[in-house]
């Protein structure tokens, strides 16, 4: 329940960091190679969510410097490091859309063809970067005298971990999803993420004790986006069902074909 370095070098929190985000790429490389997704198609989306990643940490810290100044302007705007987890995936996701649409017709796969399967990675990543929060003493809930309540080091009374809350949320969504996907490949899991997730996020933070600057008086920026990915989740689950159905029409009258990549497999075919 604190930076614990292993070795002097590594801590605890960046090691979960680090965890959350390779299994969210073993996670991404195996479900699509179950959903038959063209290999050149993945090779291009892993290139372009490392480089999103990468901006969502820098958007974490935008997002997180922004509360701070709406909440003391006085002290101007300054990054120090600090996160938020909201703001990291808008910074993501809209770096990650930079990049593809100028390259998506390079490829016969889609985005919607991984619709499904990009939650599910993300879940996981952030089932276990909170854990790594929890290590580092980090955005953890208010004072509390109940038996969920943990005291972490350098503090006096204990607080609500909700770091593990929130970590056990997206350790379960992503167990539900997962199963939906891999067994009936629901094409929902988007807005799944979002209905759900919004609304957790939403009831978290009352007992999270966010103080920092807020968009409306007396709800927290959090709750504020929690509010927009509720709302967001059933137009969406409509404008994707209508997006599968043709996608679905177009498959069937063009059907991907792999690129050969070995001459032997191409003499192979000519002789058939």
């Amino acid at each position: 329940m604190y930076p614990y370095k292993i070795g002097g070098v590594f801590t605890l929190y960046g090691l979960m960091i680090g965890v959350g985000i390779a299994l969210c790429y073993f996670v991404l490389w195996v479900y699509c190679k179950k959903a038959k997704i063209e290999n050149r198609f993945v090779d291009f989306i892993t290139y372009a969510t490392l480089i999103s990643v990468a901006f969502g940490f820098v958007s974490a810290m935008l997002f997180q410097s922004l509360y701070e100044y709406i909440e003391n302007p006085a002290e101007g705007f300054q990054v120090n490091g600090s996160m938020t987890l909201i703001g990291g995936l808008i910074g993501g996701v809209v770096v990650f859309f930079i990049i593809y649409l100028p390259l998506r017709k390079k490829y016969q796969s889609k985005f919607i063809d991984i619709i499904s399967i990009f939650p599910c990675s993300i879940m996981l990543a952030i089932a276990f970067g909170r854990i790594g929060c929890f290590c580092a003493g980090c955005c953890h809930g208010i004072q509390t005298n109940s038996i969920w309540g943990i005291t972490f080091v350098g503090m006096e009374h204990p607080v609500y971990p909700t770091q593990l809350f929130e970590s056990a949320f997206f350790f379960v969504l992503f167990a539900i999803a997962s199963f939906l996907f891999l067994k009936y490949r629901f094409k929902y899991n988007l807005p799944l993420f979002l209905l759900f997730y919004g609304l957790f996020r939403y009831l978290i933070e009352f007992i999270r004790g966010d103080e920092r600057g807020a968009f409306i008086a007396g709800m927290s920026p959090s709750q504020f986006w929690a509010i927009v990915m509720m709302v967001i989740a059933v137009p969406l689950a409509v404008l994707l069902y209508y997006m599968h159905k043709k996608r679905d029409r177009y498959l069937i009258e063009h059907p991907i074909i792999e690129p050969l990549k070995k001459l032997n497999n191409f003499y192979q075919i000519q002789k058939l």
